[in-house]
């Protein structure tokens, strides 16, 4: 079964006022730290295609482990992205970084950030501090209706963003791994 996850990673000028209005018109989901662990296979590189359009992903979030597979979809003309995610819960990080490791898969960057998450209508907001590469705000929707278009959806979120006065917007389409791996080719969309 596909598990399509549409979402946005944007840079604002003014995060003060998007935890202002979360404040008075979200519920605070969760705070956590994650540790995420990105890996390629033996048989493919990840990394060779640009942009990047798979990412198999060990998640420590809280004590509280994860496997992931991420394929992404990209929108002609700059317009976004969405994915195919794949997702379950693991006992044990170390026994499947063993089993990756038997099996060659190469690791490839850690990303380590701190995330508050609001939940807001049909959204879940994320506001994430990453090392080494600052502060970010992720918004995935979560609403039932799947015959929304992506490109409707992604508009809808930057609207949002825009309405509560966040200064400038810039967008990536690229996540956290990618940006830690190859700074120097990440390009910035401003909304």
């Amino acid at each position: 079964m596909k598990n399509r996850e549409i979402e946005i990673q944007v840079n604002v000028e003014n995060i003060d006022s998007l935890v202002r209005f979360f404040k008075e018109n979200a519920k605070l989901k969760s705070k956590v730290h994650q540790i995420d662990e990105y890996f390629s296979p033996p048989h493919r590189d990840f990394l060779k295609k640009r942009p990047v359009e798979e990412w198999l992903r060990l998640r420590n979030s809280n004590n509280k482990y994860y496997i992931t597979y991420k394929r992404w979809h990209y929108i002609k003309n700059g317009e976004g992205y969405y994915c195919d995610e794949y997702e379950t819960q693991v006992g044990s990080l170390a026994k499947l970084k063993k089993i990756l490791k038997v099996l060659d898969f190469k690791p490839l960057v850690v990303v380590d950030k701190k995330r508050q998450t609001w939940m807001w209508k049909d959204y879940k907001i994320s506001i994430d501090s990453v090392k080494d590469i600052g502060e970010f705000v992720e918004i995935e929707y979560i609403g039932k209706n799947k015959k929304r278009k992506p490109q409707e959806i992604i508009k809808e979120m930057i609207n949002f963003l825009k309405k509560i006065n966040c200064g400038k917007i810039k967008m990536n389409r690229v996540g956290y791994p990618f940006q830690l791996l190859f700074p120097e080719e990440v390009k910035y969309k401003e909304l």
